[in-house]
């Protein structure tokens, strides 16, 4: 699954996030089980995508999107894998339409995916 990844330049440890939410470690860790966010381990560490958190808020369409990969079938590992895949049909990556704001085609997507 790292592949995927490999365009991701930036990241964050789950430390740094904490800092930014000014939160606890725990509380950065509660997010990422609830699926506000997620981890991918880089360099032997899991770490947050930089792009996921937008203006120091997990981005607000990316629960809501899992959720819906999650429920069509998915598991975790193939849901952050497909929002990081080039889709024709959008076209571009799933995420990269999620942070522009149009989660609707983004789910829309996710939903005829059922597996």
């Amino acid at each position: 699954m790292s592949n995927v990844f490999d365009s991701v330049s930036d990241w964050y440890t789950i430390g740094e996030v904490a800092d930014i939410f000014q939160v606890s470690v725990g509380k950065v860790r509660r997010l990422v089980e609830e699926h506000q966010l997620f981890t991918v381990r880089r360099d032997g560490e899991p770490k947050i995508p930089q792009h996921i958190i937008v203006e120091g808020e997990p981005l607000p369409s990316l629960r809501g999107t899992i959720m819906v990969l999650l429920d069509s079938g998915f598991n975790l590992d193939q849901a952050l894998e497909w929002l990081y895949t080039e889709d024709d049909s959008l076209p571009g990556k799933p995420i990269d339409f999620l942070i522009k704001g149009h989660k609707s085609a983004v789910r829309r997507l996710a939903m005829s995916l059922a597996l």
